[in-house]
């Protein structure tokens, strides 16, 4: 999968998985913070993007520094789908 491609694909299932209903995944911007800044998240919504990446793309985050590293914003964490990702 290219990269250009999986990022509309992974806000919109970020936007799913976190049931963001008041937010359209096309405004979500590449190099938005996921945490801290306009989206709202919360350490609920970080297990659920954990959820997320194992489910989707078969990558297990067990060390919350790692997953701290990832769940930066949409580029982070399309990169690293890109290089780690199973199924993608």
């Amino acid at each position: 999968m290219e990269i250009d491609s999986l990022k509309p694909v992974l806000k919109e299932q970020i936007v799913q998985y976190l049931n963001l209903l008041d937010i359209n995944p096309a405004d979500i911007k590449d190099d938005e913070p996921l945490f801290g800044g306009d989206l709202g998240l919360d350490s609920i919504d970080s297990l659920e993007l954990v959820v997320l990446l194992e489910r989707e793309y078969g990558i297990k985050i067990t060390n919350p520094a790692e997953g701290r590293k990832i769940l930066v914003d949409v580029n982070h964490m399309a990169d690293y789908i890109i290089n780690n990702a199973k199924t993608a």
